[in-house]
């Protein structure tokens, strides 16, 4: 039964103003524990999340939707079960799409996955989902998901997978993908495969034992779903597009392991376009806000105009009886309240159910009592509820039900428990801040700027605030501050319990650093290492310090609970609160962490950036450790930072000796105040989005190369998105001058021998569309244009003559694909270095993308190169003389070879790069 209160619309207004801060739990949050981001959405706060609360209150409807990469969730779907409907939903996305393309910032690989991750958390805030990964990494696009499970390994993610069901416990299961080549990548499919293959595996106690023995118990979910694939199916079959191929028309059904001829049949069609009238928007218009969050990927993504829309979904597998078109992915399970007791089958549950009614009766109450300009007026209700959750949640552990039932049944009184405890919250519009103490006061009376990390060691105060703007009879009963890691070295303050509150804490001179919990030790593993088990599955590891609040409410104990937030205040972009974080008093980075030393090399430099996070000044000294025989100038180079914050660069030369075409390493490491510090940090992404943090040692990873180049060259760069080829090309003696836009429209170009136009600089920098003009007059003019890969907005023969991209181009995923040097004498490929198909070894992730589908035949193509079943593609090198110079476009992965250390792509593009000295040779 679904109940609306006329007054909602009208009440929203004025209770927003009761919460605007939205220190209450989201709607969402389905246990007691620390909120993230104390400023919720506005959909998140006052009347809107009090009906949201109710609503939650009212069924035990649950689900679980397993994807690939962030930002292949059905956002809509998502957002009606969650804001529509009141279920409680859970997100499982495989990987963190570290393979993936970066609009936003030069972040790559395990960095990129971070940023992805706190981008999909953002968006999940709009579905009001609870979000989950595996272990697994998105290695680049694969066509198959045989090269996917050959990647992952199968028992590896299927385990995680279980991990999860087992950890959710939903009534349904569903998944974008259908595990076939519809699905268009090997990821993809997958995840569709596993979505269907762990509906009877997480049920099955023999399958991941060790998880049973920790205390995950066996679950099996009512049905699971899928979408029906939105691909044609055509007389020649479903086209994938991953391979490039039309396969036959059909889908396998993994539950039942048979094959669907054909489309496969729609059971239910999901509403997402559904207007709700108490969060203004339609669900699809939600769930569109969110998806533009993940802008790495999808920059650019609009709002759609209020339509009806649906989403069909086919029913795979079903423990309940169901009829050929349900008009809710929940038909025929009973998701009432009462409902809970199903999970004791066998047993006598009349009292369980009894009492179940009865606390459904206050959520009812509460539903029909609701006004939107005072919500305050329902909590009593609420209260009356929630004190009896309490007592039956005492009364089943004291109960004789089986083991398994009362834990599965513990498991659903403990999620209402928690959501009538934040309905409550989110009624009375009760506030509490926690903040890291900063200096002074805030502008306009806002926060004061703080302090962004603390360091092992250091003292600081924390000011909590309570605030009760509805004057409801209730009582502080306490505010306590709790570290997340359970360490009970951090020494804290314990004032007596008061609205405004002020805590001393110590950190632990050994505490931890906030890091991920998991690792590998190159990016070529396709899986993390768990480095602490107690977090598999989560997003991240729990940010530090957290506080709690006690509330005395009608009889009942009322929990808040908050991160320590920081408060920041950037340049032009307001008030920043994020997490507090502990990090190291010096971090010390080697950037990059990979490349060559050519063999003819008699010295390298190298820079070390020494960063302080010490609250004042910090002096000390950075020397290398290097391989034996080897030197570097100065010996020691000193560092005298002034505040936290504050890095210097420190520039060494290395003199190599006895080189040979090995690898070596070089450490650099940070002496300070007795320590010694050997890892640096990245703070991965970009304003607008939280921080995170990714460590690493600070190693330089380098080996001896043949590699010759053309010296004297003056080299233009044009920087595009996720772009570290000119700092790589550094290795090669290449110093570079990055053009402006300034410099594109009106500067002198044919000042340089070279101009390189880094990855998807025609989606970045539109001055290139603009005055492409004045780059093929260059050229033109004898100077040597390289063309890095390139995305559909260069699909306009921007070349000297005509070409075709076919959109973005074909691409080869397989980085041990043959390649076949089309041109073996060409000059190109045989000055001032050899190129064979050698240099073509030990690539990694793949060959490339934005491969040329067809050209002009003054084009020169030099190599080819595909994929199992793909035809042979020959677009991914080709050149053309145009007047007195050259035009060079490049689709082969050369930005991450370089990224690497690959010795055959640094000496390819030394070729290139030599290309106005080879007619002198």
């Amino acid at each position: 039964m679904k109940l609306r209160a006329c007054a909602i619309a009208t009440g929203l207004l004025l209770a927003a103003a009761i919460a605007v801060r939205g220190q209450a739990p989201p709607p969402r949050a389905i246990a007691i524990a620390p909120l993230v981001a104390s400023r919720q959405l506005p959909m998140d706060r006052g009347a809107a999340a009090v009906w949201q609360s109710l609503e939650k209150l009212h069924t035990r409807a649950s689900l679980l939707f397993i994807v690939a990469h962030p930002d292949d969730e059905d956002g809509g779907l998502l957002t009606y079960e969650s804001r529509g409907q009141g279920a409680r939903v859970a997100l499982l996305t495989l990987n963190r799409g570290e393979g993936g393309q970066n609009l936003m910032s030069n972040d790559f690989n395990d960095a990129l996955g971070l940023v992805r991750t706190q981008e999909l958390l953002a968006a999940d805030r709009y579905y009001g989902v609870q979000q989950f990964f595996t272990r697994v990494v998105d290695f680049g696009f694969s066509k198959t998901k045989e090269e996917t499970f050959q990647q992952w390994g199968r028992e590896r993610v299927l385990a995680d997978v279980v991990r999860v069901v087992r950890q959710v416990r939903p009534l349904v299961i569903a998944s974008t993908f259908v595990g076939g080549p519809s699905d268009g990548h090997g990821n993809h499919a997958a995840s569709g495969e596993l979505a269907q293959e762990v509906y009877a595996a997480a049920a099955d106690p023999k399958l991941f034992p060790e998880q049973i023995r920790a205390g995950l118990l066996p679950w099996h979910a009512s049905k699971v779903y899928a979408r029906v694939p939105m691909r044609a199916f055509t007389p020649k079959g479903i086209f994938d597009y991953a391979r490039g191929i039309y396969t036959p028309g059909r889908v396998y059904d993994y539950v039942q392991q048979r094959w669907i001829e054909g489309k496969p049949s729609v059971n239910v069609a999901v509403p997402e376009g559904t207007y709700d009238p108490v969060l203004g928007a339609s669900f699809t218009q939600l769930a569109r806000q969110g998806l533009a969050e993940q802008r790495t990927q999808l920059s650019g993504i609009g709002i759609p105009d209020l339509r009806p829309e649906s989403t069909p979904y086919h029913l795979y597998g079903s423990e309940v009886k169901t009829t050929g078109h349900e008009g809710s992915m929940f038909a025929g399970i009973d998701t009432s309240l009462a409902g809970i007791a199903d999970l004791a089958p066998g047993e006598n549950t009349g009292a369980l159910r009894e009492a179940l009614r009865a606390i459904n009766g206050d959520v009812e109450q509460a539903m029909r009592q609701f006004r939107g300009h005072q919500p305050q007026a329902i909590a009593p209700v609420l209260a009356h509820g929630l004190a009896a959750m309490n007592a039956l949640i005492q009364q089943v552990a004291a109960g004789d039900f089986s083991a398994a039932a009362k834990a599965d049944i513990e498991h659903e009184l403990r999620i209402k428990q928690a959501q009538f405890n934040d309905a409550i919250v989110e009624a009375l519009g009760l506030q509490f801040t926690v903040r890291v103490a900063g200096r002074g006061r805030g502008g306009r009376g806002g926060p004061a700027v703080s302090r962004q990390v603390v360091i092992p060691g250091e003292q600081f105060r924390v000011d909590t605030h309570f605030a009760n703007p509805t004057h409801a009879p209730l009582a502080l009963s306490s505010v306590t501050l709790r570290t997340a890691s359970a360490q009970p070295d951090w020494t804290i303050s314990q004032p007596a319990p008061a609205a405004e509150e002020v805590f001393t804490v110590t950190v632990p001179a050994k505490a931890p650093s906030t890091r991920p919990y998991y690792s590998r030790p190159n990016d070529i593993q396709p899986w993390y290492d768990i480095d602490d088990p107690r977090y598999v599955t989560l997003p991240t590891t729990p940010y530090p310090l957290a506080a709690w609040a006690k509330i005395s409410y009608a009889g009942v104990t009322l929990t808040m609970a908050q991160d320590v937030e920081t408060v920041a205040r950037p340049e032009a972009s307001g008030i920043v609160e994020n997490p507090l974080v502990v990090a190291p008093p010096i971090s010390v980075v080697v950037d990059p962490r990979q490349g060559i030393v050519p063999l003819s090399a008699h010295a390298v430099s190298l820079t070390v950036t020494v960063h302080s996070n010490v609250p004042g000044p910090a002096r000390g000294s950075v020397h290398l450790r290097l391989p034996e025989g080897w030197t570097a100038s100065p010996a020691s180079a000193g560092f005298a930072l002034q505040q936290s914050g504050e890095e210097a660069p420190l520039h060494f030369t290395v003199t190599p000796r006895d080189l040979t075409r090995s690898s070596y390493s070089i450490t650099a490491v940070a002496r300070y105040d007795g320590h010694d510090y050997e890892e640096g940090y990245h703070t991965a992404g970009y304003m607008g989005l939280r921080p995170y943090s990714l460590y690493f040692p600070a190693i330089y990873k380098t080996r001896g190369v043949q590699v010759a180049m053309a010296p004297g060259l003056k080299v233009g760069y044009v920087s595009g998105t996720g772009d570290h080829v000119a700092q790589d090309l550094v290795n090669l003696g290449v110093h570079m001058q990055f053009l402006s836009a300034s410099d594109i429209a009106n500067g002198d170009l044919g000042a340089y021998d070279v101009i390189v136009l880094g990855i998807r600089t025609y989606a970045a920098r539109p001055e290139l569309r603009t005055f492409n003009g004045r780059l093929l007059h260059y050229v033109h003019n004898g100077g040597v244009l390289i063309v890095q890969y390139q995305t559909s907005e260069y699909d306009h023969d921007y070349g000297p003559y005509p070409y075709s991209l076919g959109g973005n181009g074909e691409r080869v995923v397989v980085e041990t694909d043959p390649v076949n040097i089309l041109k073996p004498s060409d000059p190109l490929l045989n000055w001032p270095n050899h190129i064979t198909e050698a240099d073509f070894r030990g690539w990694v992730e793949e060959r490339g993308h934005g491969f040329m589908q067809s050209w002009d035949p003054r084009y020169t193509a030099l190599i080819e190169t595909h994929d199992p079943e793909q035809p042979p593609q020959k677009g991914g090198l080709l050149y053309a003389a145009y007047g007195k110079g050259v035009y060079v476009y490049e689709g082969v992965a050369l930005y991450r070879q370089l990224a690497d250390g690959v010795p055959g792509a640094y000496r390819l593009f030394a070729n290139l790069l030599s290309l106005p000295r080879r007619a002198q040779h």
